[in-house]
């Protein structure tokens, strides 16, 4: 299955690996635990890692991101992880790179790689790497197998989604023999300050339940800025405030801010992509995002969410 990115890895010297922006713990796992393979299995290589970073995953960072000039990229291999659509990747430069290469498991959008390999049977594009290595037999150290194991749980539910499968625990399995901490994992994932548990209480007030088992929250750009906290906690951090609301099918976390309203989709029995893409995001049949201009917009997509229970 990897064959041809093991062969791009084997010829260039030098590889830097992207991910999505706002990364999640798929995303930052899937490029730390990639970059540490790479170092210990090809220890003569080049490899850096770029983007943004969120504080919130900060405890499998087991190092920063780099800061890079353009010149790396000369004769360079760029990975990308995780990510569907070119306007989604941290760090345009990509395309510097004399060769592009791209490794996820969302639903295809657009080709952004010369070297392709989607495959939406993996619950995380971690499990992909991890299947990766194994394939390859390549080592993978401890910091790397966590830094996996981190995104497999964080996109999976915690091996609740329907997305997981007898794969997934084959690739659980694997990473496990490398002997990392899973108990540090889950204090880190499910552990909060007050903060943020207060957080959530705000949120779950702000709950609107719709008719057709619909509900959905919206925080304007003054609301948003009165919370102290960054977006991808509003976001991202507060959609699943709504998740075992019974009755609720299918629901929507709407964010203003400097970008944009910030949109974050999730069903527990609707594919939500197509609505999703249709506002130029993408993702999961069951979890999925976008950028919208204006809250107009916001109010349209909720709409077409409506019409998925009319059927």
């Amino acid at each position: 299955m990897f064959e041809q990115i093991k062969a791009l890895i084997e010829q260039y010297p030098r590889i830097v690996i992207h991910r999505h922006k706002n990364p999640d713990g798929d995303a930052l796992g899937s490029q730390l635990g990639l970059w540490s393979i790479l170092k210990e299995n090809y220890p003569d290589k080049e490899v850096y890692i770029v983007g943004d970073m969120t504080p919130r995953y900060s405890f499998i960072a087991f190092r920063e991101m780099d800061v890079i000039e353009d010149a790396v990229y000369e004769d360079a291999l760029a990975i990308v992880l995780d990510t569907s659509a070119k306007s989604l990747i941290s760090d345009e430069r990509y395309t510097l790179a004399k060769v592009t290469a791209r490794i996820d498991h969302h639903i295809f959008v657009e080709q952004i790689a010369s070297c392709e390999v989607t495959d939406t049977s993996f619950e995380s594009c971690c499990g992909m790497i991890a299947a990766l290595a194994m394939e390859c037999s390549w080592e993978v150290s401890p910091a790397a197998a966590k830094a996996l194991y981190t995104g497999m749980i964080t996109d999976s539910g915690r091996f609740r989604y329907d997305s997981t499968s007898a794969q997934t625990f084959r690739l659980a399995s694997f990473l496990m023999e490398r002997k990392f901490d899973t108990g540090d994992i889950y204090r880190n994932l499910y552990a909060d300050d007050l903060f943020f548990i207060q957080l959530r209480a705000k949120f779950a007030l702000k709950i609107n339940a719709l008719e057709n088992g619909v509900a959905y929250i919206y925080t304007d750009f003054e609301e948003a800025a009165g919370y102290g906290a960054d977006s991808f906690t509003l976001s991202r951090g507060m959609v699943n405030v709504m998740s075992e609301i019974r009755g609720i099918h299918s629901w929507v976390n709407f964010t203003e801010t400097d970008a944009g309203v910030l949109c974050e989709i999730r069903s527990n029995c609707y594919n939500i992509n197509p609505i999703a893409v249709k506002y130029g995001g993408g993702g999961h049949q069951k979890a999925s995002g976008a950028t919208l201009k204006d809250r107009e917009e916001a109010m349209a997509l909720l709409q077409d969410l409506c019409a998925l229970g009319e059927d």
